[in-house]
């Protein structure tokens, strides 16, 4: 057989073996074995050096036109098999709208969130405006302007975190509850009535345990005008209590003591589990407790602009995470911050 027949039948076989890839990776392989450096085509042609001179040329141009017409017949297939490849990707990605979508997943309001937006709800009902003030304080509206005598131990480090100043700095620290808000809200408003709530962070030098934290968050309500009562601060908490815990709600003061307040309470609320019968919740006794209010103190009236022989108020402060606490029946409140979704998705 003579290298001319070798290459028609070379070529031949070739197209047939080249009509029957199906993928590109069957591609590489024919390529391989027929145009590449070990491929047939290659190895004839290094044959027509063996060839006599006479018939060299016409082998040569022979050997050419076999590899041409096979490049170009591999191009062509390739083109064929990539883009049938990438119909088939897309064809695979294709997004079917006809099919239901997936339901994305819900978020939940954080329970000291919703116990808080609660609060704003019933008290911008009684006209309290929400008022929010610093987290970081000066010691004097900490302490001083709300009568805190200079020797209290509220003011002691181990009670309160105070943030590193230069020396000659007035006194400067994380606030232990949100009353300085008091003193700023009535600079604001003096000498005109103000009701205001002030919602917030506070912050505490405590051991963290199941009941307390050293950062937690509190409301405090703050009332100020002409013949305002202990009558007045009851009928507040009264309808407070009914519209957070439910119809029949009812509220105790016990005396209490408080430096800016005078006189001072405490605040009980009926046990809405056992209608104050007596059980587990509250301990047999009937009542829970809420937190501390009273009748603004005259010297905290006069800090903050107001003549304390015209003017009268009360003011309380409460903490959403022990409302919480109550309404749900949580036992640590190392929960609220514990980051874990798990506790946050039980509150709808």
């Amino acid at each position: 057989m003579t290298i001319l027949e070798e290459l028609t039948e070379l070529e031949q076989q070739a197209r047939q073996e080249l009509a029957d890839v199906i993928d590109l990776a069957k591609l590489a392989e024919w390529k391989s074995a027929y145009l590449g450096k070990s491929g047939a085509v290659t190895r004839l042609s290094r044959g027509l050096g063996a060839l006599p001179p006479a018939e060299r040329p016409e082998a040569g141009q022979r050997v050419n036109a076999v590899r041409t017409a096979l490049d170009a017949a591999f191009a062509e297939v390739e083109t064929r098999l990539k883009h049938a490849a990438r119909d088939a990707a897309l064809i695979a990605e294709r997004v079917d709208v006809t099919m239901p979508g997936r339901r994305p997943r819900v978020g939940r309001l954080h329970p000291t969130t919703q116990v808080l937006r609660q609060i704003f709800d019933i008290f911008a009902e009684m006209g309290f405006q929400v008022w929010e003030s610093r987290e970081v304080e000066l010691d004097d509206y900490n302490f001083g302007l709300l009568n805190f005598l200079p020797n209290h131990p509220a003011r002691d480090m181990q009670d309160t975190f105070y943030v590193e100043m230069p020396p000659g700095v007035p006194s400067v620290v994380m606030r232990t509850h949100t009353s300085p808000g008091q003193i700023h809200a009535m600079h604001r408003y003096a000498p005109h009535p103000l009701r205001v709530l002030l919602p917030g962070k506070c912050y505490r030098n405590e051991q963290v345990t199941a009941r307390s934290e050293m950062m937690f968050h509190q409301f405090e309500f703050l009332a100020v005008g002409h013949h305002i009562t202990l009558g007045d601060l009851k009928g507040t908490l009264s309808n407070f209590a009914e519209r957070m815990f439910g119809h029949g709600a009812r509220v105790r003061l016990r005396p209490s003591y408080f430096p800016f307040t005078e006189p001072s309470a405490e605040m009980d609320i009926s046990c809405f589990l056992c209608s104050g019968k007596g059980c587990r919740m509250c301990k047999y006794t009937g009542w829970l407790e809420i937190g501390g209010c009273g009748m603004v103190h005259p010297n905290v009236l006069r800090n903050g602009g107001y003549d304390p022989t015209v003017f009268s108020g009360f003011a309380g402060g409460f903490g959403p995470e022990r409302i919480a606490i109550l309404k749900y029946g949580i036992e640590d409140i190392r929960w609220f911050h514990s980051g874990d979704l798990r506790f946050v998705e039980q509150f709808g």
